[in-house]
């Protein structure tokens, strides 16, 4: 059975045809709703870009309300989320590969940016595409390494020094890992920040963000 991904978009400010794309993947337990905000942050300064913010595929098992891109598990953390990942990761793909072909964008015109475990899917289905995204924003995420040789878009983590949600050291740990692999990657941490994204962080995105796309 094929999954679909729908949710919440935001067409060009410009009112045109879209010349580059932003999907944004939100965290355990929320949907589409909670992250295409984000999307509005950034419409001024890139006005033919479409922000697209699909629900996770599956209704989450402890927020009925929300959706996941994983199931949160009993055993060993690293198992569950790299189990996890690589079902959803398919769907991610397929979900790109359809609005590829109804756009006429491509990898290099979309920009994968995701909150927590939607940063955690960000990294590890960007890495893992044939072709090169334009960039990776994860705030508040860990990398689950996928299988494989790399794709190497730069990448921005973003992480709240006060987060008990996800542990901090965890976008230490990637921004290593990704180091050791050739990627660009730069790491910015939030001072006094909870599992959010405050506005420095957003600021240091923001500016990720531009220098990429000058480099287009």
């Amino acid at each position: 059975m094929t999954i679909t991904l729908s949710g919440p978009m935001l067409p060009p400010k410009s009112g045109q045809a879209a010349k580059q794309v932003m999907v944004l993947l939100h965290g355990y337990g929320a949907d589409g709703s909670d992250l295409i905000g984000l999307g509005g942050e950034w419409r001024d300064q890139y006005p033919d870009m479409l922000f697209v913010a699909p629900n996770a595929p599956w209704p989450c098992a402890r927020n009925p309300a929300g959706f996941e891109w994983f199931p949160l598990s009993d055993r060993p953390v690293e198992d569950f989320r790299r189990d996890g990942a690589d079902m959803a990761r398919p769907v991610i793909v397929n979900f790109l590969i359809d609005l590829w072909a109804q756009t006429g964008l491509s990898a290099r015109d979309t920009v994968l940016c995701g909150f927590s475990q939607g940063a955690m899917m960000a990294l590890h289905t960007g890495l893992s595409l044939d072709h090169k995204v334009l960039a990776i924003i994860a705030f508040s995420g860990a990398l689950i390494p996928p299988p494989g040789a790399w794709a190497k878009p730069p990448v921005a983590l973003i992480h709240g020094d006060l987060d008990g949600v996800v542990p901090v050291q965890l976008s230490r740990d990637a921004e290593a890992a990704l180091n050791a692999e050739g990627v660009d990657v730069r790491f910015h941490l939030e001072a006094g920040t909870g599992h959010g994204i405050a506005p420095d962080g957003l600021g240091f995105a923001s500016a990720f963000l531009a220098e990429v796309a000058a480099k287009t």
